[in-house]
């Protein structure tokens, strides 16, 4: 059994910036190239080794079809990994509504009641993978289980990050590290005030105080709006916080329609079912 039993998928923005496709349908349920973003998360933490999943949503989002039986596709197409149509089987799931926009961390609360101790939070809209497999032998990412470890390791709370441009860290959350804790967030700095080129990337281990010190201490009413940055901090200057370095992996990030256009061709040059015919049809495009 795993130290870590439950993930939070958080799935609640009504994704803004790709407008008019999230009009439609969730951002979350978008494919990278041929999995929906959404598959991707599910099968991750399962790869962790979490037995429940916990998917944050807003009222205006519907996740149905996924939960359905979709038997009746894999016997139209019986080569693609079970998986891949069926995320869901041998997990415990829950939906918890986020019905106001007031941040990550009342975002998070919604599902806490419903979880005893740390827990591992995936940002809906990130997929993290080094696995550019085929449909047929689907490989989930291990970003996850890397968390696990080390919180395994640790006993304490844990940050993905990943490594970036210094001309993008503007756009992110860049961490400054002792060793392997964080010790300060700057959030979108500029590049000569960026304490290291390392990004917080939508991965996370939240310890099991962390009901407690969003409802009693980081509240709606004492800051306004619940966001995790205070209790991050919290951590940070007390028990630590440990930074896990994803930076060997791909980080793609559907949040606005280039980012995630860039993320198709990419993760299509990688993966086995489309690399050769890509890179041909690419190269003739350029030229």
């Amino acid at each position: 059994m795993s130290v870590v039993e439950d993930a939070v998928i958080v799935a609640g923005g009504l994704g803004g910036r790709m407008l008019p496709t999230s009009a439609y349908l969730p951002k979350e349920a978008l494919p990278l190239v041929d999995v929906p973003a959404f598959v991707h998360l599910v099968l991750e933490a399962a790869n962790a080794g979490v037995s429940r999943i916990h998917i944050i949503t807003s009222p205006k989002k519907n996740f149905d079809n996924f939960f359905q039986d979709n038997g009746v596709y894999s016997q139209l197409r019986p080569e693609i990994s079970k998986g891949l149509l069926s995320p869901f089987e041998g997990l415990e799931f829950h939906i918890h509504i986020q019905r106001e926009p007031l941040g990550l961390g009342h975002a998070l609360l919604q599902s806490l009641p419903a979880i005893n101790g740390p827990f591992i939070v995936l940002l809906g809209d990130n997929v993290i993978t080094r696995e550019f497999s085929s449909i047929t032998n689907f490989k989930p990412s291990d970003a996850s289980k890397k968390l696990v470890m080390a919180y395994e390791e640790f006993s304490l709370p844990c940050a993905g990050i990943y490594s970036l441009p210094e001309s993008e860290v503007i756009n992110y959350g860049i961490v400054k590290l002792d060793n392997d804790r964080i010790t300060e967030v700057v959030e979108k700095p500029n590049q000569s005030e960026a304490p290291s080129n390392k990004a917080l990337c939508g991965r996370y281990i939240f310890s099991a105080d962390s009901r407690d010190l969003l409802t009693n201490v980081f509240s709606v009413d004492n800051y306004g709006e619940m966001q995790t940055i205070e209790l991050q901090k919290y951590w940070m200057d007390s028990i630590g916080y440990i930074a896990v370095d994803l930076s060997e992996y791909q980080w793609y990030d559907s949040g606005n329609p280039l980012s995630w256009l860039k993320a198709q061709i990419d993760y299509g040059l990688r993966n086995l079912d489309y690399s050769s015919e890509l890179k041909t049809w690419l190269s003739d495009r350029l030229n």
